[in-house]
């Protein structure tokens, strides 16, 4: 289990002071141009996780080479000390200052070198892919976004070095507005219950959305769709927990961009997905 916090959801998240930085330091982005990638499977070889990556990395990864390796596997800890190798690996993430003791999976590109443990090594690009414990199925269809997103955050952090870790969440969200020329795609089991049809979402937010299936959302990834934009919610799926966050994440399905970043407690007012102000405050967004 690793400590690190992770691109524009860090400051959010856990606000800790000693974690990782959410932009890599510009040496660390440099080094990682002339690296081949390893795709890290998880040690059990018949969990879905393990193939959907496969498969994702074939169609979504395009930003220097890659290859496979599991994580227990003596190539691995070799390779870990290679400085001429990245890795994508999925990593669980906690902060002991979140009072909530909530655990999450994120997917990390992260560089290897000559450090003694995997927490020493340096991590460029994350995002959180859900709560630690949650069904593959709520998440697999979306890995080729997330995938997208690692890539594209580190050539924009790369190509733009004004940008850090204090800066970035708000470059992000500046670009709130710009999805009202877009469609925004909603998965049903997404959404809060209490707006979860068309009437409730269409009295909020004016602009064009569509409730859809995983499926279609995959599909929208897998076509590059420069026309749709896709919520990513990360929070406890029906677990029934309270009083812990969930956050809500709106992307491109063409490019993985970033369109807004929010989170909130879960309570019996609040529940789980989109509240009302998500959609309002999407809808009044202005262009600058």
């Amino acid at each position: 289990m690793k400590k690190t916090l992770a691109i524009a959801f860090a400051s959010a998240l856990f606000c800790n002071a000693q974690a990782q930085q959410a932009v890599g330091t510009p040496e660390n982005l440099q080094r990682f141009k002339n690296t081949t990638t390893m795709v890290v499977l998880d040690n059990n070889p018949l969990l879905e996780y393990n193939f959907k990556i496969k498969e994702t990395v074939e169609k979504h990864w395009n930003i220097n080479k890659y290859d496979v390796v599991t994580f227990s596997s003596a190539d691995f800890e070799k390779a870990r000390k290679d400085s001429t190798k990245a890795f994508l690996m999925r990593n669980t993430v906690y902060n002991d200052r979140d009072k909530t003791k909530s655990k999450f999976d994120y997917l990390c590109v992260e560089l290897g070198g000559d450090y003694e443990y995997i927490r020493q090594m340096p991590d460029i690009a994350s995002v959180p892919i859900c709560y630690n414990g949650v069904d593959e199925a709520s998440y697999g269809y979306k890995l080729g976004l997330l995938c997208q997103f690692l890539q594209n955050h580190i050539k924009l952090t790369t190509e733009n070095p004004k940008l850090t870790s204090k800066n970035i969440l708000k470059y992000y969200n500046s670009q709130m507005a710009d999805i009202h020329d877009k469609t925004l795609y909603l998965v049903k089991e997404e959404l809060n219950p209490d707006l979860n049809t068309e009437a409730k979402i269409k009295s909020l937010y004016p602009y064009k959305f569509k409730i859809v299936s995983r499926e279609e959302v995959e599909g929208a990834i897998d076509r590059h769709d420069p026309d749709v934009v896709l919520l990513h919610k990360v929070g406890p799926e029906g677990t029934r927990k309270k009083e812990v966050r969930c956050y809500k994440v709106i992307v491109g399905a063409a490019d993985a961009r970033l369109y807004y970043f929010a989170y909130h407690m879960i309570s019996d007012k609040n529940k789980e997905g989109m509240l009302a102000k998500d959609f309002q405050k999407l809808a009044k967004a202005k262009k600058k």
